[in-house]
């Protein structure tokens, strides 16, 4: 699977996202940067099809089909769109993603699969509160059981806290096991990896995005709620206990 943003944008003016491009593919790890509270989760909209963007395309496979994209790309922990409830504890997370995506998600099925991701000791714990690595990783982890899942967006992962070396090796590892991923995070996360040595051949490679007319962390300021409305912007969010269910 090839995904191509071709000089995206999104809003008045493109103030929402200014046009992006990048590409991300099967067996490999793309970065691409998106700055201030909203973009990342804007411009993850539209790589996994769940936006549509006003400049710009997106290609998956060669030709322009938004129903196959979000068929075949999970969008991960976006904020205010797919993100868990922060209160929610990792084994209700669990419980719900095991039942979007077709499987058992009894208490039993939940423990079981916790015990085999390693992540049991956590199980009580509000997703809020689990440690930025496995946090990703379970995550990423329930993302792929959906059926017909492909691809990862991964949305800022940095905004947690941590190392940007531990959620690269992770995507790293997605990769591996013949994933296309995408991963959205801020300029400062660059000069870390730049300066680290996780970029082994045989994890997936990495690939920066290529911004258009204007680089994403150009423009300056966040985008509010308010700014959002003003600009044309739905950013659609999912009931609780998590809202990243079905994205």
């Amino acid at each position: 699977m090839r995904v191509v943003l071709d000089a995206v944008g999104k809003g008045r003016r493109d103030r929402a996202l200014p046009p992006t491009s990048t590409v991300f593919e099967t067996g490999r790890v793309t970065l691409a940067f998106a700055e201030t509270e909203q973009r990342p989760t804007v411009l993850g909209l539209i790589a996994a099809g769940r936006m549509r963007p006003d400049t710009g395309g997106v290609l998956i496979d060669g030709r322009t089909d938004a129903s196959a994209l979000r068929r075949r790309v999970a969008l991960v922990d976006a904020l205010d769109v797919s993100e868990p409830e922060p209160n929610v504890t990792l084994a209700g997370v669990v419980a719900e993603e095991l039942m979007f995506a077709g499987r058992r998600s009894d208490p039993l099925a939940v423990r079981r699969w916790l015990e085999e991701n390693a992540l049991a000791p956590l199980a009580s714990l509000p997703i809020a509160n689990v440690e930025p690595a496995d946090r990703v990783r379970a995550l990423c982890e329930l993302a792929v059981l959906r059926k017909g899942v492909e691809g990862i967006v991964l949305v800022s992962p940095d905004r947690h806290g941590g190392e940007p070396e531990t959620w690269w090796h992770i995507a790293q590892g997605f990769a591996a096991r013949g994933l296309a991923v995408l991963v959205i995070a801020g300029r400062a996360s660059q000069s870390v990896l730049d300066r680290s040595p996780v970029d082994g051949g045989d994890q997936g490679s990495r690939a920066l995005s290529r911004a258009g007319r204007v680089p994403p962390l150009r423009a300056a300021g966040g985008l509010s709620r308010s700014a959002a409305a003003r600009s044309g912007i739905r950013l659609r969010r999912l009931t609780a206990p998590t809202k990243g269910a079905r994205s």
